[in-house]
């Protein structure tokens, strides 16, 4: 079968996910589904990306992004993972202590740090 399809991960990707899969002692089951999930990974991403380019070229680039976002929605930032963390930590130090752990100036400082 010679006939590419547009969704298929050219073979400079295959071959880069092929070198960066990590290497396990059971046999290579672990990196068989590490290569297979970044596959379909390359793949959804593709797809996305030509709805994407659909909706700009067919006069709705703000669905494009509205799109975009709720597909791939961005990563939390270090600021609000370091701030979910302290509520967490806070939480079991109330549960396993009785009290509260002060924590109002680490959260200040956290807070005044630049969304990143």
């Amino acid at each position: 079968m010679t006939e590419h399809h547009p969704i298929t991960p050219p073979p400079e990707l295959v071959q880069q996910l092929a070198e960066q899969a990590p290497r396990y002692r059971d046999g290579g089951v672990g990196r068989e589904v590490w290569l297979i999930n970044r596959a379909y990974s390359a793949g959804a991403d593709q797809e996305l990306e030509a709805c994407v380019n659909w909706l700009i070229e067919n006069q709705n680039p703000r669905w494009a992004h509205v799109l975009q976002a709720a597909r791939r929605p961005k990563p939390s930032s270090l600021k609000e993972q370091a701030l979910e963390q302290l509520d967490g930590i806070a939480a079991v130090f109330l549960m396993t202590h009785g009290g509260n752990l002060v924590c109002d100036t680490i959260r200040r400082a956290l807070e005044a740090l630049p969304d990143d």
